[in-house]
């Protein structure tokens, strides 16, 4: 096990992020941890820092793989106005209806969830223990982002409206300025989801709904906020950035009216809710007793090599933010 802190302490090092942030996703894969009923919740429990700080492994990936990007989000909004009757929920039928380099292009999500159910069912019963951690980590990225509203917008950072940086600040500032110390996260406990498309597809259509609220939102309190109120300057790991004030932060949570603080909880349920799905799915293996306890050579390198692409690279594909 201690090749997993040692990589755990490697990824620390990073300091770019993009979705609900290095803090952001961090923090909702480690909350859904304690959502687990108990045949699971001491595995995942004693494993819960690498479960944490993996979180962030496929922001890493879309700095080396093209392949990568549309896994994060779809442009839903592209297929026509809420609730977009005209595209299929079959992976198979959207494809047939629009190609596979149109679906692509404008995002992959709800559908790569579900692919990663099946690989994390399948590591579950083959009792393999580096994989069920790594896929459990990284299922926890795509549906935590799956509920982010501009992840269902193809303005997905105010680019076509003059809002350029509200992705970051709508998932990143916000959460990292008041989520310990204003939002609540008692969630309750882990249910089994009898349907997982339907699932993700609903959250899916809740962040396309919301998309156009969080634009809005930030227009009209920025037309009335002091122009000179509404950036700061601060210190971020000895380096000073500007950054959107906390005045103005607080202000937008405001308009918002929690949602932000309801996407996070929702992301925690989902993310234990699948993890728990795949258990029941694989015949409730018990956790105690897995094989392939240690990262292999392979291993360690792919997380190095993610790391380093992280720190020195360029994002393959479209950028977030």
């Amino acid at each position: 096990m201690k090749k997993l802190f040692l990589i755990s302490a490697l990824l620390l090092t990073a300091h770019k992020c993009f979705c609900w942030g290095f803090y952001g996703h961090k923090k909702i894969n480690y909350l859904a941890v304690f959502l687990l009923p108990p045949e699971m919740l001491s595995f995942y429990k004693e494993n819960i820092q690498f479960l944490s700080d993996h979180a962030v492994d496929p922001d890493m990936r879309r700095y080396a793989i093209p392949e990568e990007g549309p896994r994060h989000y779809i442009d839903i909004d592209h297929y026509g106005k809420y609730p977009y009757p005209e595209l299929p929920h079959s992976y198979d039928s959207a494809i047939a209806k629009f190609t596979a380099d149109t679906i692509n292009a404008y995002g992959i999500v709800p559908w790569w969830v579900q692919t990663m159910l099946g690989r994390l069912t399948f590591a579950f019963k083959e009792k393999n223990q580096v994989r069920i951690l790594k896929l459990s980590a990284e299922i926890g990225h795509y549906i935590a982002d799956a509920h982010v509203p501009l992840h269902a917008s193809h303005n997905h950072n105010g680019q076509y409206t003059n809002q350029n940086g509200i992705h970051g600040f709508w998932e990143s500032r916000i959460p990292e300025l008041l989520a310990d110390k204003e939002f609540d996260f008692w969630i309750g406990r882990a249910e089994y989801i009898k349907k997982p498309g339907e699932f993700i597809w609903a959250r899916v259509l809740e962040s396309g709904a919301a998309s156009d609220s969080v634009l809005r939102l930030e227009r009209e309190l920025t037309k009335t906020y002091p122009t000179d109120a509404k950036y700061s300057f601060e210190n971020r790991n000895g380096v000073i950035i500007r950054q959107y004030s906390t005045g103005f932060t607080v202000a937008y949570n405001n308009l918002l009216q929690g949602m932000v603080e309801r996407r996070m909880r929702q992301s925690i349920f989902a993310i234990a809710g699948f993890w728990y799905t795949a258990w029941i799915n694989a015949g409730q293996p018990d956790l105690k007793n897995l094989t392939n306890k240690e990262l292999s050579a392979e291993d360690v390198k792919e997380f190095e090599e993610l790391n380093n692409a992280w720190r020195k690279g360029k994002v393959v594909g479209r950028e977030h933010e």
